[in-house]
């Protein structure tokens, strides 16, 4: 990540591109969308453009557009918007960064093209190795793997530098935080932002009992999910769901979530206490405090 006015931190929700029935994008619902965020959430910080709002599946004029609106609807409101730039062409990136710092984004982040790329594995902490000598303005990343050792060390060997050490499991985020993140960037972020919160309030005041209690409600979502089959398309039907905002169908060549999932998705959170209280019709036999 690159150039952002302060340091990021907190939870940082990586957003969906909300679609209409035909793959457009729909543009209409992003102020409803941002609004959400804010008030329902407490979630003040974005990530545009990135896996979960399929920025690879969009033209690069229609990654633009979503960047323009997503500034422009978060003024005032969103702490920080992020734009994600990576391409598989570097030019491309290039050119969607120039786009990103015109338009008042108040960073970028880019993953590394991914079809054509070096065969070696190279570790995070050998990356962040002299970073800001090649790129001055560099302030953090977002690590999206479970090896916790090489996350350490990453934090570890750059405790001062005050960069932003972002987790993007969001699963297992209480155990990044221990380790030094300074955040988090992730989809459920959108639909548990609040749950989420209160397991970093409880880890801010050291109350390490009830922190674990909200990290271990959160699994049991994501761990339901998954087993079902977890994705962007399902993330789309679950923010739909939970937020009453039409999220649309993913862009070809993904597929609708299932009228099954949803269903089971909609069950599971009810009886974790994660929708309304006022929607729920079967009780809460397993609803998390």
């Amino acid at each position: 990540m690159a150039s952002p006015k302060k340091k990021l931190q907190g939870l940082v929700a990586a957003t969906i591109t909300p679609m209409t029935e035909h793959g457009e994008i729909n543009f209409s619902v992003i102020g409803q969308y941002v609004d959400y965020l804010v008030k329902e959430q407490g979630v003040k910080n974005i990530f545009v453009n990135g896996t979960t709002g399929e920025g690879l599946s969009l033209s690069i004029s229609e990654r633009r557009r979503v960047a323009e609106e997503w500034v422009t609807k978060g003024r005032n409101k969103l702490d920080q918007v992020v734009i994600h730039v990576g391409a598989l062409s570097l030019k491309e990136s290039q050119e969607l960064a120039q786009h990103a710092a015109e338009i008042g984004a108040d960073g970028i982040a880019v993953i590394a093209p991914f079809f054509l790329k070096p065969w070696n594995k190279v570790r995070a902490e050998e990356v962040l190795d002299g970073i800001q000598e090649k790129i001055p303005t560099f302030q953090g990343l977002k690590f999206s793997d479970t090896d916790l050792l090489d996350f350490g060390q990453c934090v570890d060997q750059n405790r001062q530098r005050q960069f932003a050490f972002l987790f993007g499991v969001d699963e297992q985020l209480l155990s990044a935080l221990v380790m030094g993140a300074t955040g988090a960037v992730g989809s459920t972020y959108n639909y548990l932002g609040k749950k989420t919160n209160q397991m970093l309030e409880a880890f801010e005041r050291k109350d390490f009992s009830s922190a674990l209690n909200h990290q271990f409600c959160i699994q049991r979502f994501i761990n339901f999910v998954v087993k079902l089959g977890f994705g962007v398309s399902q993330t789309k039907a679950i923010m739909t769901l939970v937020s009453g905002i039409p999220m649309g169908p993913p862009r070809l060549p993904l597929q609708k979530a299932s009228r099954e999932f949803t269903d089971n998705a909609e069950a599971k959170l009810r009886s974790l206490d994660f929708l309304s209280l006022n929607d729920l019709k079967d009780g809460n036999l397993e609803a998390c405090s």
